[in-house]
């Protein structure tokens, strides 16, 4: 082979070895850009989904804070009435020593 024809011969093979690397680096370029594309989708839908879990997992919260609420604010009201009704049975107990004392300090003054 004549030496102009290897020249030409080493020249193309130059230029098709760079032309296959800019090829190879678009490709790569583009290959880490739908990479870091599709990373970005799936931090935000994990983003997305771990606010949905706070607000359900808050709302859960919320429902059994007020469960114990109500249960609390009934308890209270068993008490009161249970607090109550020993109250006025013990009102008849009152009357009636009251009246005992007061029957006894009269008897007691003649």
């Amino acid at each position: 082979m004549p030496r102009p024809e290897v020249l030409e011969a080493i020249k193309e093979a130059e230029s098709e070895a760079d032309s296959v690397v800019a090829e190879a680096e678009e490709e790569a370029d583009e290959i880490v850009a739908e990479a870091e594309a599709e990373a970005e989708e799936i931090v935000e839908a994990a983003e997305a989904e771990a606010a949905e879990l706070k607000e359900s997992h808050l709302e859960e919260a919320r429902e059994a804070i007020e469960d114990e609420r109500e249960e609390i604010l009934e308890d209270g009201k068993r008490s009161h009435e249970e607090l109550e009704a020993q109250a006025a049975e013990k009102v008849d107990e009152a009357v009636e020593v009251a009246i005992e004392r007061f029957t006894e300090a009269i008897h007691a003054q003649t």
